[in-house]
């Protein structure tokens, strides 16, 4: 339920951050239920359940919790305790949805954070008398730009999944299954020093096609391509997402060539990043090889995405997307092939904007590799 991996200071600021951005939106208030905001502005992990537990904040208003009693202790072992953070708490029969308007006094204007499900939204917008709006816009802000405390985790999870893509050659061979091979994966996931893992993708031969395919009963032949795509969180929550392309053997001359090219693909997207280019000259980077080489076709989702306490959030490295990158800002670099029936492949590195550039948090082997 809790996770405090930073001072209680930290913490302090992001309130304080965040209560500004709002005013700056508008935002007489903001409701932030359970869900990778609240774990980053206060420290409390967990998903949303029909009891509301929430986070108001904004211009001019004492961060309150809400929270069932039941849940209490756990809620104030994180930096909500730390920092002394009103608390408003509940037992079943009382009406949670009131104690937030309780709170939230004269606004009209009020954002919610994207994960609180219409269960609570509903509820609290007949409670409040006002249409509520999302509060993306504002949270994301502060979330973008990471701090040096957590681009420490985040180089921390890099290292973390490297050694695992180091390991998989023990376990990828032909005659296993792909449930097989992603089941030591998950394992060392957890050795090398993950709290929890996140997802384990095993594509090999025509499953790798399947940019989101995760693992199957099919038994791994000789000369198969194998999409290797694996990540997960570590103690204090931050997460690594990482994928590597492997041969069973010896490999396709075709796939092999063309797996070439989607590496330098891969390193012109990286090569792109720094500070005042936008997320989608990124993505054009990355695109524009593969294009070149007769392969456009065959790239069938954006270069990349946020990661953080979330392994998906922003920036979306996307066509279209006109974001201006900043430093601190920290994304997935990863131009995928995929040719239906057949085969796939993926390279992936977590990147973080530097003052010229960007650091590669990834750093394992990115040309195909035989086992």
């Amino acid at each position: 339920m809790s996770t405090t991996p930073f001072p209680a200071s930290v913490y302090a600021a992001r309130l304080d951050r965040a209560s500004a951005l709002a005013a700056d939106a508008g935002l007489d208030a903001i409701v932030v239920g359970p869900g990778p905001d609240l774990q980053y502005l206060v420290g409390v992990d967990g998903d949303t359940i029909e009891r509301l537990t929430a986070l108001v904040l904004g211009p001019g208003i004492a961060p309150t919790v809400v929270v069932p009693r039941m849940e209490l202790a756990k809620v104030r072992s994180t930096a909500v305790g730390e920092l002394g953070l009103a608390v408003s708490d509940w037992v079943d029969g009382d009406d949670a949805h009131t104690l937030v308007a309780d709170v939230i006094t004269g606004a009209t204007r009020v954002g919610v954070s994207d994960a609180l499900p219409a269960l609570h939204v509903i509820p609290l917008a007949d409670g409040l008398g006002l249409p509520l709006e999302l509060a993306t816009p504002v949270l994301r802000e502060g979330r973008m730009i990471k701090d040096a405390d957590e681009i420490a985790e985040l180089r921390r999870a890099g290292t973390a999944i490297d050694a695992v893509h180091r390991r998989v050659p023990e376990w990828l061979r032909a005659g296993r299954t792909e449930r097989e091979v992603a089941v030591d994966i998950a394992e060392a996931i957890v050795a090398e020093g993950h709290r929890t893992v996140e997802f384990v993708i095993v594509g090999s031969g025509p499953n790798g096609a399947d940019p989101h395919h995760e693992v199957s009963d099919r038994v791994i032949e000789d000369g198969d391509v194998v999409v290797v795509d694996i990540g997960g969180a570590v103690p204090s929550g931050y997460n690594s997402d990482s994928t590597r392309t492997y041969v069973v053997g010896t490999p396709d001359a075709t796939a092999a060539e063309r797996i070439a090219v989607l590496v330098r693909a891969q390193q012109a997207a990286v090569d792109a990043v720094r500070p005042g280019v936008t997320a989608e000259q990124v993505d054009a980077a990355a695109r524009t090889v593969l294009a070149d080489a007769g392969l456009g076709d065959a790239f069938l989702h954006r270069t990349g995405h946020g990661i953080g306490v979330s392994v998906h959030e922003e920036p979306y490295i996307a066509p279209g997307n006109d974001l201006v990158l900043r430093e601190g800002m920290a994304f997935s670099i990863e131009p995928g092939i995929y040719f239906a029936g057949e085969w796939g492949s993926r390279i992936e590195d977590i990147v973080v904007v530097t003052s010229d550039g960007c650091e590669r948090l990834n750093v394992a082997p990115h040309g195909l590799t035989a086992v």
